[in-house]
């Protein structure tokens, strides 16, 4: 996996050894509750297509836990 890592970075001069993150970024205004409950629930959808758990609630540092009533590693206030 490194090895890909170094190929990632090879060709970009602020990297020195390892390309980690992909590149591009861009914002997106949360005006709606609607777009909020959209994203909160795209990132809690991320282990389970990523095949790391079944339900989002299984994975361990998901906000997906707290959202689920099971509790999670950090305490968050959920958006309503």
């Amino acid at each position: 996996m490194l090895d890909q890592f170094r190929y990632a970075g090879k060709y970009d001069k602020r990297i020195t050894t390892y390309k980690f993150w992909q590149e591009g970024y861009h914002a997106i205004q949360l005006d709606s509750n609607e777009m909020i409950d959209q994203k909160i629930e795209y990132v809690h959808q991320n282990p389970v297509r990523a095949l790391i758990v079944e339900q989002a609630e299984d994975y361990l540092f998901s906000s997906a836990r707290n959202y689920s009533l099971l509790g999670g590693v950090i305490n968050i206030d959920k958006a309503d």
